[in-house]
């Protein structure tokens, strides 16, 4: 059972001895849990929360609901949030009439108004989501890394969304169906690719991609021949255990340009690892789901079928501007068991969900029998880091 105690209006010190009087009175001699209602509560100091912890020594289980923002972000900025379990209350807003600027696997982005982006979130339960993407922005945005970091939290429907203040941003796909250079987007992302991949992370300071890879590698296993999954395995196992970020959604959907300036969003598969698996991500991006049908890279993106064939070859060429053709052919196709690996797991896992149809069964086939086709021709599937 529960005691619900709601707070109205402002609590400082001229009536928090009060108040705090008030409360214990009420929960005297009771064992139930106690949640504290702010949804009216305007304004609260330092004497209010010396209330607050009081009462949290006194009942071990009370949290706190329906704060506002600015309450909210007292009580972040002070530790609260740390001891007590504090929920908010979330601004709403509607996306009726908003132009859609990108979709991905976890959300649609919304252009709000001229200054601002939403990402609205797929699931109804995203708000861990979107709290760990906002970590994890703020974790590259203090590493040197260019990128938008959400500044509010709000209510969609019956979803949430992510706010960004991006005045005048587009994203390259928008920008290369305006008819802009694709040669020179190219170049300006790989710069920031060699940027992100050129920054060394403390150990565990980011999830590791390697360990996530080897995971799906020892799952995938299971549905291709022993010793082909053996060779998977081994294979992934082998990949240096390096500690550069990876972004892990490297495309044009995800790179933006701000006034002049390159940006880059959507931060949630922010890892470490080799940069041979942010490749292996970007060839199934831009190649590897056609799989599923020839235009699914091209729906995806918003660009063409040769656009994106033409991205992903020049991705590989300058980034690997130091080595000569074949080198960069012999990358790529590592590249491609990688992509074809994290393919294969996701389609089981769909297949898996019930998603049972021609299309997810037979790219089923095909990352299977590629895998088996090709993997024995690797003793290793990374390339040396000058």
């Amino acid at each position: 059972m529960e005691k619900m105690i709601k707070l109205s209006g402002r609590i400082d010190s001229t009536n928090a001895s009060m108040i705090e009087k008030d409360i214990i009175q009420r929960i005297k001699d009771s064992d139930e849990d106690i949640v504290i209602d702010f949804s009216d509560l305007e304004y609260i100091s330092s004497a209010g929360l010396r209330i607050i912890l009081k009462l949290k020594k006194m009942n071990k289980s009370m949290r706190i609901v329906n704060c506002n923002s600015e309450i909210f972000n007292i009580m972040e900025m002070t530790g609260f949030t740390d001891i007590i379990q504090v929920s908010k209350v979330y601004r709403k807003i509607s996306i009726d009439n908003c132009p859609i600027l990108g979709k991905g696997a976890n959300g649609i982005v919304y252009r709000y108004d001229p200054e601002t982006i939403v990402k609205v979130y797929n699931k109804k339960n995203s708000l861990d989501m979107i709290k760990t993407e906002r970590e994890l922005a703020k974790k590259a945005f203090v590493k040197g890394i260019p990128t938008a970091i959400p500044y509010d939290i709000v209510k969609v429907d019956n979803s949430y969304g992510a706010v960004f203040e991006m005045l005048n941003a587009k994203s390259y796909a928008q920008l290369i169906n305006d008819g802009q250079n694709i040669d020179g987007l190219v170049k300006e992302s790989v710069d920031l690719m060699k940027k992100f991949h050129s920054i060394e992370l403390d150990v565990g300071e980011l999830p590791s991609k390697r360990i996530n890879q080897i995971e799906k590698a020892k799952f995938c296993a299971n549905y291709l021949p022993k010793d082909i999954g053996e060779k998977l395995v081994k294979l992934i196992e082998d990949v240096p255990d390096s500690k550069y970020m990876i972004h892990g959604d490297f495309q044009v959907k995800n790179i933006m340009k701000q006034n002049g300036e390159t940006l880059l969003i959507d931060m949630d598969t922010l890892s470490e690892g080799h940069p041979i698996f942010e490749f292996g991500a970007i060839y199934s991006t831009y190649i590897g789901y056609s799989c599923l049908s020839n235009n699914n890279p091209s729906n995806f993106l918003g660009i063409s079928s040769e656009q994106c064939e033409k991205i992903k070859d020049l991705t590989f060429k300058y980034y690997f501007n130091n080595k000569n053709e074949d080198e960069v052919k012999e990358i790529e196709s590592k590249a491609k068991i990688i992509s074809y690996l994290q393919i294969y797991y996701s389609l089981i896992n769909r297949l898996n969900n019930g998603l049972d149809n021609n299309e997810i069964k037979n790219a089923i086939d095909f990352c299977k029998n590629y895998l088996v086709n090709n993997i024995n021709s690797f003793n290793n599937l990374y390339f040396e880091i000058v």
